[in-house]
């Protein structure tokens, strides 16, 4: 497997968590305080630079 397409899918598993974290922010921000939300941005821009980074081709011609 090509390193763009494993950044591809570890980007979305990312999100995936970040995703997840949002759902439970009540009971993680009473766990952790201002790191639940620290924990969740930084969560969420390493998933988004995992997907940016996919740089495996020329985009298509357009129609």
């Amino acid at each position: 497997m090509n390193t763009g397409k494993r950044n591809f899918w570890l980007g979305n598993a990312v999100l995936t968590v970040a995703m997840l974290m949002l759902i439970f922010m009540g009971q993680l921000s009473d766990a952790l305080g201002i790191w639940a939300a620290v924990l969740w941005m930084a969560l969420a821009a390493l998933g988004v630079w995992l997907l940016m980074s996919d740089k495996s081709g020329e985009p298509p011609p357009p129609d």
